[in-house]
């Protein structure tokens, strides 16, 4: 009697080692492509993060020299205000060395007001 032949896949293992040729080299070009991408996407990374670092830097330059700029102004005001406060303490000197009298009663006057408004 003969035997009905099934379609089972039995191969050979020449078959065998074809296949699994074919499959490393489609393993291979996947994890080559894959690669590719994956050092494309860090060199836009890298790239990225050098530019914001130099915009970051550049940030800090313009607020570095603002500060200055402000710090700068900020010490002028201050020698004006010193300029300004020695010439009324100079014009206050000779007023009482011209007018004592009149020195000592403004300041009674001054300091005899000062306390009822504080005593409130």
């Amino acid at each position: 009697m003969n035997e009905p032949t099934s379609p089972t896949t039995t191969s050979s293992p020449d078959a065998i080692d074809a296949g699994a040729a074919r499959f490393k080299a489609a393993t291979s070009t996947a994890v080559a492509g894959a690669k590719e991408a994956v050092e494309h996407a860090a060199d836009r990374v890298e790239a990225g993060l050098h530019t914001a670092t130099d915009k970051v830097a550049a940030g800090a330059h313009r607020a570095g020299a603002k500060l200055d700029a402000a710090s700068e102004r900020g010490r002028a005001a201050v020698d004006a205000t010193r300029e300004h406060a020695d010439q009324w303490l100079d014009e206050v000197r000779d007023y009482v060395r011209d007018k004592p009298v009149q020195s000592v009663a403004i300041a009674l006057g001054a300091g005899w007001l000062l306390a009822r408004l504080l005593r409130r």
